[in-house]
Order: structure tokens, then C-alpha cells, then sequence
């Protein structure tokens, strides 16, 4: 069905079509619900418009043409933060000077300024800029007095120096899929909620970027609708995972948000700018949608005139959390692959569109607004815990080490477990380090920096953690957010330089250090070396043997290893059985006859957590 309407329309409730076209003056006012249009949408005239207002948003059909008419797409936006802090942005409409078929360049003059919001929520005028410092905001809602400064205009492509931020003005265009930068309303402690009205033509369709290997480019959500970060990451475009001997292309599977410190966004001087970039990855969806997040938050940083991180002792944390529903004109980072050819591209498809509103705050938190209104109906509550931190299914183990330099700071550092993980570089479980300090902590692989790492979980597995420090300080190593580990199982950090295994589930380790680069002295190890050397004989004569006349499963013990537990799992890495043991016997057995036919991993663990495994066949 084609919908053609030459009369106002006010749709209260979801609607479907084939093709919407608006034509003769006629407007389609949706409040708060989703608009989904298999094919094109056409605003034909300058007079026709298409509002989306609270929190309603458009999806559109895959493989569908692009949106054509000169009429305007009217959706709101809203930003917190104050005149000195950056936001990145990202249009969800683009130019409507041509009646074309494409996505067309968006300029910043496109934003107005919404007039009588609530009792008149259609109109808007257009906004002012300046060449100044400072934008203005809309106090009264009663006349067009918004002003924004075109001074703090920028994009950002394939670049990963300060030198690569392009400065704009409000009538220069900005690709389709772009990101922007543009500061926000009102002085230092003020609370002004700025609310912009983006109008264009509505992006729809493939919009692609440019990227370059091992640098970075300011995209974003560049729909009407919310993005799915796990669709967008592992399109096959963009992680190429799925194409054997597939030239290297896409992203390196993270995504960069920047969040500047309100408390220290004083001026526009660039060296008292306070702020860095939080990162989020994830894994692919299965058959039934899940996926495993991992996020940590913006270490802040300040930043030299130059544009390069200050020897200054950091601020603080970041606050807000990444999620997988990124919102509509949400802008981020993304970094190129290494090895990726020139000229390659990222991808934004409608498959990756989504309708998530806003105000889901356990499905996507959204990094300009710092108090949103929370949904009644929260569908992702159950995902994460008390403190938001994203839940593992149980075949996953992960915690999360915080390194504290001189009291003043901490980087935050995510270990991901998983038996998928390798030991290269594991897509959609891993983050490279977005930025780095005088002072850091980093996980470290193929000569590259990481703050969320992956491997298969071994308690003989040692893990390098990198510390560089710029000067004599006090440190501390600390973890929580421990998911899947066995109460008794230690996690240590070891210090090569006194022989000392620390269980920071137990204590946190405190040390003063000198200056230097430390990439042997640290690690992260589950087993203390003095155990290892014990029980590593013993683990050795484990036999484990599949009987498959008597449907049984035997684990000889000839030199007495005092075993905790016997799991079988297949080998998708679901557990199948699961036998706990107080004694120590010479012989286990577990049966294997509710088992279907196939190849089964076995895990016998020992109360001081040595793990032998081995694979057995079942026939039953």
C-alpha cells in the first residue's frame, strides 16, 4: 500500500506502509511511537513535513530506495552539557535543497531553534550563529533566540593526530554519516537543557565513510531511529570475519565515546579541557539476538595546547555507560583495521536501525544527556546488575582490574574469558587503548595497547599488565565486577620484581614505584608458581577414559590429586555435567547415558584449581 496524504494526519499509534508520500501542504505528526516504511519516504514539497516528537522515530525497509521531496523531517534532540564541553553529534537528516533520490550533505544551519514546545510543538525558527566563543541559549521558548557558535564546528576523518580536526562553518556540508562537533548552551554550573530541532530530508539506506588503517574517523548514528551497535559492528562490511582469505577491512570492532568532565569544563582554552574517550564492543548476535557487552569508561585527561594528552594528573572517571542502542544523533569514534587497503569504507545499513527510545535507560545510555527520564516498560533490566554493569552468560568469565595512580586517577581495565578466545586479536571481545598517559595501565598484544582483552580461561594462563609511570608515585591494583569465578578460585597479581603473589580478591596491592616502562614485572595469574610446581606432576597422570558399553565416564587418579569438580561440556561450550567432590579417590565416574551422540570436552579441577581437559567420544 502507498500512503498519500493531502491532509494533517496525527498518528498516536504505530503505522506500517509500503511507501509514504506527503504532498500539498499536508503534515504527519507522530507521537511517541514508531513509523515504519518498507520502501521510500517522499516529503514532496517545501511544505510538506513529517514530525517525529516524543521519542517516535522512523525505520525503514531494508534494500529500500533512497527518500526523495524537498519537505522536511522534523525530530528533536537535546543536550546538557555547558558552553566550554564539546559534544559529538551525528544529523539524522541531510540538505533538501535538490529533489533527489540520495543522501544529501547536512549542514548546521539545518538545526532550528523549536518554538512554543509545548503548546504549539510543530513550529520552530531558524536558529542564529556566531563567529564567537559563546552560543546563547533559548530561555524562553516565545521567539527564535537561539544562537550556536560556529567557532566549535568540526569533523574529523582517517586522522589520529590533533592537526586532523576540520573547522566548519554553519553552511559547510557535512557528508551523510559524518560525525560534528558543536559545544553546548549556557555558563559553567548552569543546567540548561537545549533542545535542537533537526530538519532535512531523512537519511535511509547504505551510507558509508571513509576509514584508514590504524586511524581514526567521527561518525555516528546517522538515522531517525536508534542504531544497533552489535549489527553495525559485525555487518560483514565491516568486520569482513565471515570471507575466508577476505582482504582486511572495517573497523577493529570498538566503538570511541568522547564525555568531558562537567565539573571541569571552565573555559575554551584547550589546556584546561578535561575529558576522554570511553569504549564498547560486543559480540555477535546469535540466532535468538544475544549478545556479550563489554564497555569501560573515559579515563579523563588534559590536554596540552597541541591538542596532546598533559602530563597532568587525569580528573577522574567517566560516568555515563555505553550500551548497544546508540541514539539518534549520537556521534563516536571508530579506528580502521590494521592493513585495511586505502579507500576503504564503513558501513551503515537500515538493518542496523532500531526502535529503542531514549529514555530505556538500561538499553542505551545516552552520552550528552546526563538526566534522562526513565521508561516505564524496561525490556533490558535483567541484563545488568545493581551498578550497570553488563551480566555473562555463564559459559563467559570476566572481571574488571582498576589501577589507582596517586589517588588522583584510575584506568579501568575489562579481562573477557572465554574458550572462543585466541590468542590474536579476538573481534567484538577486545578494545585497543583509545588514548594513553603519561601514567597508564594497559593490557598488552602483538605490540598493541588494549583496555578490554580476551583469552581462553587456563589457571595456568599468565597475563601481562603494563604499567608506565612518569614519575615516583603510590599505585593500587584492584578488582570487582568478578562474574563466573568459583568462590575459593584466587585472582592474583604477581610482582616479578618481589617474587609476591597478591589475591586482590582478597586485598588490594599497594606499591610505591619508581619511574619507568613495566611491561614484565606484572601479572595477572590464577595460581601461585609454589602451587604449580606441586600439583602440575600429579594433573599429569589424570587419565580420563569414555566406556560406551556401560554409558560411563571414568577419571583415573593414581597419585592422589585432590579433585574438586568433573565437568563434561559439548562443544558449543554448554555444560552437560557437573560432579563436585569433597574426598580424594582413585577413581571418578560420571554417567554419560542422558548424553546425545558426540564429541564432549571434559574439565577435571583440582581444589587448587590445576585443570586437565580432554575430549571423549559418546554413542549411546
Amino acid at each position: 500500500m502507498k500512503y498519500s496524504l493531502i491532509a494533517c494526519l496525527m498518528l498516536c499509534f504505530s503505522i506500517a506502509s509500503a511507501q509514504l508520500s506527503v504532498r500539498n501542504n499536508a503534515y504527519i505528526y507522530v507521537n511517541d511511537e514508531i513509523l515504519f516504511v518498507e520502501d521510500d519516504v517522499n516529503l514532496e514539497e517545501a511544505s510538506t513535513k513529517l514530525y517525529l516528537r516524543n521519542e517516535s522515530q522512523l525505520i525503514q525497509g531494508i534494500g529500500t530506495t533512497g527518500n526523495s521531496g524537498i519537505g522536511e523531517l522534523s525530530i528533536y534532540q537535546n543536550s546538557d552539557v555547558n558552553q566550554f564541553a564539546y559534544n559529538y553529534w551525528c544529523s539524522p537528516v541531510g540538505g533538501i535543497l535538490t529533489n533527489n533520490n540520495t543522501n544529501n550533505a547536512f549542514r548546521a544551519d539545518q538545526i532550528d531553534d523549536p518554538l512554543f514546545i509545548t503548546a504549539n510543538p510543530v513550529d520552530s525558527g531558524a536558529s542564529s550563529f556566531t563567529a564567537g566563543l559563546n552560543g546563547t541559549p533559548n530561555m524562553t521558548s516565545a521567539v527564535a533566540s537561539l544562537i550556536i557558535s560556529s567557532r566549535w564546528l568540526y569533523t574529523y576523518v582517517t586522522e589520529n593526530q590533533y592537526s586532523g580536526w576540520n573547522p566548519l562553518n554553519e553552511v559547510s556540508d557535512i557528508t551523510a554519516g559524518l560525525g560534528f562537533t558543536m559545544k553546548g548552551m549556557g555558563a559553567f554550573g548552569s543546567t540548561v537543557n537545549q533542545i535542537y530541532d533537526f530538519r532535512g530530508k531523512p537519511n535511509n539506506g547504505t551510507i558509508t565513510n571513509e576509514i584508514a588503517a590504524g586511524q581514526f574517523t567521527l561518525i555516528g548514528n546517522p538515522y531517525p531511529s536508534a542504531l544497533d551497535a552489535a549489527d553495525f559492528l559485525w555487518d560483514p562490511q565491516n568486520s569482513r570475519l565471515d570471507e575466508v582469505d577476505a582482504p582486511p577491512a572495517g573497523t577493529t570492532g570498538a566503538i570511541y565515546y568522547w564525555e568531558q568532565d562537567p565539573a571541569n569544563s571552565t573555559s575554551h582554552f584547550l589546556n584546561t579541557y578535561v575529558g576522554g574517550y570511553a569504549s564498547y564492543t560486543c559480540t555477535q548476535p546469535d540466532g535468538l539476538d544475544n549478545i556479550v557487552e563489554s564497555y569501560v569508561p573515559a579515563t579523563y585527561i588534559f590536554y596540552l595546547s597541541n591538542g596532546s594528552p598533559a602530563s597532568t594528573p587525569p580528573a577522574g572517571t567517566g560516568s555515563r555507560t555505553a550500551r548497544r542502542y546508540i541514539q539518534i544523533g549520537q556521534g563516536f569514534m571508530v579506528e580502521g583495521q590494521t592493513g585495511i587497503p586505502l579507500g576503504s569504507l564503513v558501513y551503515l545499513e537500515n538493518s542496523h536501525r532500531d526502535y529503542i527510545k531514549e529514555s530505556n535507560l538500561s538499553s542505551s545510555d545516552f552520552f550528552r544527556s546526563s538526566q534522562p527520564n526513565l521508561s516505564t516498560t524496561n525490556t533490558s533490566e535483567s541484563q545488568y546488575d545493581e551498578n550497570g554493569n553488563f551480566i555473562v552468560p555463564d559459559d563467559y568469565k570476566r572481571f574488571r582490574v582498576i589501577v589507582s595512580f596517586n589517588e588522583l586517577y584510575s584506568r579501568e581495565l575489562l579481562a573477557n574469558f572465554h574458550h572462543s578466545a585466541t590468542e590474536g586479536f579476538d573481534y567484538g571481545l577486545e578494545a585497543k587503548r583509545p588514548s594513553e598517559l603519561a601514567s597508564d595501565a594497559y593490557w598488552t598484544q602483538n605490540n598493541e595497547d588494549f583496555v578490554i582483552q580476551a583469552n581462553a580461561f587456563d589457571v595456568q594462563l599468565r597475563i601481562p599488565l603494563i604499567i608506565d609511570t612518569e614519575e615516583q608515585q603510590p599505585i593500587s591494583f584492584g578488582i570487582y565486577d568478578i562474574q563466573n569465578f568459583e568462590d575459593n578460585q584466587g585472582i592474583y597479581l604477581y610482582d616479578a620484581e618481589y617474587n609476591t603473589y597478591q589475591n586482590l580478591r582478597h586485598q588490594n596491592y599497594h606499591i610505591n614505584i619508581e619511574p619507568g616502562n613495566y611491561t614484565e614485572r606484572f601479572e595477572i595469574v590464577f595460581t601461585p608458581s609454589e602451587t604449580l610446581n606441586i600439583d602440575d606432576f600429579k594433573v599429569d597422570k589424570l587419565t580420563i577414559n569414555q566406556n560406551n558399553s556401560i554409558h560411563q565416564l571414568f577419571v583415573l587418579n593414581p597419585n592422589g590429586l585432590d579433585i574438586k569438580s568433573i565437568e563434561v561440556f559439548d562443544v558449543a561450550g554448554k555444560r552437560m555435567l557437573n560432579g563436585q567432590y569433597d574426598g580424594i579417590s582413585n577413581r571418578y565416574e560420571l554417567s554419560t547415558h542422558n548424553l546425545s551422540d558426540a564429541v564432549y570436552i571434559v574439565k577435571v579441577t583440582s581444589n587448587t584449581n590445576i585443570v586437565k581437559s580432554g575430549k571423549i567420544i559418546v554413542k549411546n
